[in-house]
């Protein structure tokens, strides 16, 4: 966030101040609820290692469950973030927060299959809305040269989630039989009820427009309204409906559904086949955490290099190759080493491919638009989050190897990143 002065073009020191203090203001706090947002996500992966025995779930029936969230989280997107323009970000990224929270910690009281499935489904439920809408508060918030930058900074919080998850979750799996509670029930409480208390925070913290900023002085408030004003002069106003017809709109769907099937699909089983070469439960939980760790600092430099080159699209696209290339190169040797790298590889560019993609749709939607065209795009790319986790179990379950489910993804990403080429044809300005 410091090199905000450094980006986009020559800004007064009012504008910079505003920036920089509004930079402060929102992304530690929603990075932080982030990573506690995939926490949850983190923590399912590491679970498994010993929930599925205790409940009774085949690798089918996990792969599933995981899936499921992403069902009840799709059917509730676009009225969730509605919802938001409604009763306003804060409120409402409050209440997820809360409600996903609670949602989560009951995941421990999961006795078998049908009940693991329903509290996968509740949850999606409950967390509807949150991504969107934080890309939705970001654009209110930064004007476009600054706005990969800043996602980056919030979906940091993706492979931070994992770099911390991974050690924290495999020591609470350490305290099996506590208090009589499985590990695996220890870890879904200890990683979820936080969630509550930074719904609070957010609610108290946060502001919903810049005019409503308490932080900044007057003359501050004036000019970062200026910068975005001048903005959104320059953009049509578009309706709901023309912005989930829009081929841009579509074709941004399309690419979102590869990424997140690549980012599901290699981080809820990534503890599993890390697993099958005979690690202690607390051994995978740090080498699960290492691709995590090249992750972040990758997506962190590439969206710093695309808020100074611009090119969004063309690197949008070597990212959805670059986990293609990955996800393929991890099972072309017999190597748990090369293995590794070739998971971090992929790792790498569907996290980089997200932090560059979120920028792309606000820079043609405005408005209701703005909110329902990114929840729309967010529905169809989420339902990827269902895929992945659930092809890897099915492939698992018929046959013995997570061999045949890298090398789908692997191919659906190439898709991914044919339609990501196919922008330039479509988006006359990045």
């Amino acid at each position: 966030m410091t090199a905000l002065a450094a980006a986009g073009p020559i800004l007064s020191s009012l504008q910079r101040s505003a920036l920089r203090k509004t930079a402060w203001r929102l992304v530690p706090l929603l990075t932080v609820a982030y990573i506690f947002n995939y926490l949850d996500r983190t923590c399912l992966g590491i679970a498994a290692l010993t929930m599925n025995r205790d409940i009774g779930l085949s690798a089918g029936q996990f792969g599933l469950g995981a899936g499921i969230f992403f069902l009840g989280y799709s059917v509730f997107e676009i009225p969730s973030n509605l919802a938001m323009v409604r009763f306003g970000a804060r409120r409402w990224i409050a209440r997820i927060l809360i409600t996903w929270g609670i949602a989560s910690a009951a995941t421990a009281l999961v006795t078998g299959p049908h009940s693991f499935y329903a509290v996968r489904f509740i949850l999606g439920i409950a967390e509807a809305g949150f991504f969107p809408g934080i890309t939705f508060l970001i654009a209110a918030w930064f004007p476009t040269q600054y706005r990969t930058q800043m996602l980056a900074w919030f979906l940091v919080g993706i492979p931070a989630s994992s770099l911390i998850g991974g050690p924290l979750c495999g020591a609470l799996l350490e305290l099996n039989g506590a208090f009589g509670l499985a590990g695996w029930k220890w870890l879904f409480l200890v990683v979820s009820l936080p969630c509550v208390v930074m719904g609070l925070l957010v609610l108290w913290l946060l502001a919903d427009r810049p005019e409503e900023a308490s932080w900044l002085t007057g003359a501050e408030r004036s000019a970062l309204i200026g910068m975005l004003d001048s903005e959104v002069r320059d953009r049509p106003r578009a309706s709901l409906w023309a912005a989930i017809r829009d081929p841009r709109v579509l074709i941004l769907a399309g690419v979102q559904f590869g990424f997140t099937l690549g980012s599901y699909g290699i981080g809820l089983w990534l503890p599993l086949i890390i697993k099958d070469h005979r690690l202690s439960n607390l051994a995978v939980g740090f080498v699960f955490a290492v691709p995590y760790l090249f992750a972040s600092v990758a997506m962190l430099a590439w969206a710093a290099y695309v808020d100074r080159a611009g090119r969004k699209i063309v690197n949008l696209t070597i990212t959805c190759l670059l986990a293609a290339i990955g996800l393929a190169g991890s099972v072309m040797t017999g190597s748990f080493l090369l293995g590794m790298v070739g998971l971090t590889v992929g790792l790498i560019g569907v996290t980089a491919a997200r932090a560059i993609f979120w920028t792309i749709p606000t820079r043609f939607l405005t408005g209701v638009a703005a909110a329902g065209g990114l929840a729309f795009i967010n529905t169809i790319g989420t339902l990827g989050g269902f895929a992945g986790p659930a092809m890897m179990g099915w492939l698992h379950d018929f046959t013995g190897s997570f061999t045949p489910g890298l090398l789908a993804m692997a191919a659906i990403m190439l898709a991914a990143t044919l339609l990501a080429a196919s922008l330039k044809l479509v988006v006359r300005h990045e």
